[in-house]
């Protein structure tokens, strides 16, 4: 299985309720994507974040689910919303569950 961690940095003019719509289309992916065990994304709520406001997590079922997840057409649209509301930075962090 492969984890895949993700924050997100947003321009302060980001609403809440874009960043909550992001959310939604995040999860929603587990819908439509193959090999996705699990996946859950949410708003930062403590000062520790360094400016990165939202998280997610995916848990993908092979090392193939997670290579065709980033490259696939629903993914990149997804993307396209967040930098639409003014996504500034991502930080992520993937790794083998064994």
């Amino acid at each position: 299985m492969i984890e895949h961690i993700v924050l997100f940095k947003f321009k302060d003019e980001t609403t809440k309720e874009q960043k909550d719509e992001a959310i939604k289309r995040l999860c929603q992916l587990a819908d439509v994507l193959p090999g996705i065990i699990d996946i859950k994304a949410g708003h930062n709520f403590t000062d520790r974040g360094k400016g990165y406001t939202m998280g997610l997590t995916v848990r993908l079922e092979s090392k193939e689910a997670f290579d065709h997840y980033g490259p696939s057409e629903e993914h990149q649209a997804v993307l396209a919303y967040l930098h639409e509301i003014g996504l500034e930075d991502t930080l992520a962090v993937d790794f083998v569950i064994e």
